[in-house]
C-alpha cells in the first residue's frame, strides 16, 4: 500500500468512531500493535526532542525501504507513534519526503492533544522525514 492508501484506511477508521473517548480508546489499542523497537536502539539518540513522554525511533533500510520500529513510556504516546510508524515504515525514503500529513488533522488528532503532545506529534513527524532524508543522501 501506498503512504496515501494507508493515510485514508487510518481516516475510515477514526470517522467510525462517534466521539474522542472512543476515538483515544482505539489510539491506545494501536499502540499496542506497535512494532516495537528492539532494546539496544532505546538510547538518547533514538529520543525524539520535543516530547513530554519517551519516545524512541529506530529506522533501517531493508531492500529499498525504511522499516521504523518505535515505543514509548506512555500509552497514548504509544498510540500516536504506532500511527505514523504504519504510515510511514516500509516506505521508499522519497516516499516518506514527499508524503503529506493532512490525515492527523482529517482525524482531529492535533486539535485534541494538549499542547505539549501536539508539539510533540510534530516533532515525531520531523524526525520520522528526518530519517528518511538521511537515508536518502547516503544513496
Amino acid at each position: 500500500m501506498t503512504i496515501e492508501e494507508i493515510q485514508n484506511e487510518i481516516v475510515d477508521e477514526f470517522s467510525m468512531f462517534d466521539d474522542w473517548m472512543q476515538r483515544y480508546e482505539y489510539i491506545i489499542e494501536l499502540g499496542k500493535t506497535l512494532p516495537l523497537i528492539d532494546g539496544q536502539y532505546k538510547t538518547d539518540d533514538n529520543i525524539i526532542k520535543g516530547c513530554q513522554s519517551k519516545v524512541w525511533v529506530h529506522a533501517e533500510e531493508k531492500e529499498g525501504n525504511i522499516v521504523f520500529t518505535a515505543d514509548s513510556d506512555a500509552i497514548l504516546t504509544k498510540g500516536i507513534i504506532g500511527i505514523l510508524i504504519r504510515t510511514f515504515s516500509n516506505q521508499p525514503a522519497q516516499a516518506i519526503l514527499d508524503a503529506k500529513t493532512d490525515f492527523i488533522d482529517e482525524i482531529g488528532l492535533k486539535e485534541h492533544l494538549s499542547p505539549t503532545r501536539a508539539n510533540g506529534l510534530v516533532s515525531m513527524i520531523k524526525q520520522i522525514k528526518m530519517y528518511a532524508l538521511a537515508f536518502l543522501s547516503k544513496n
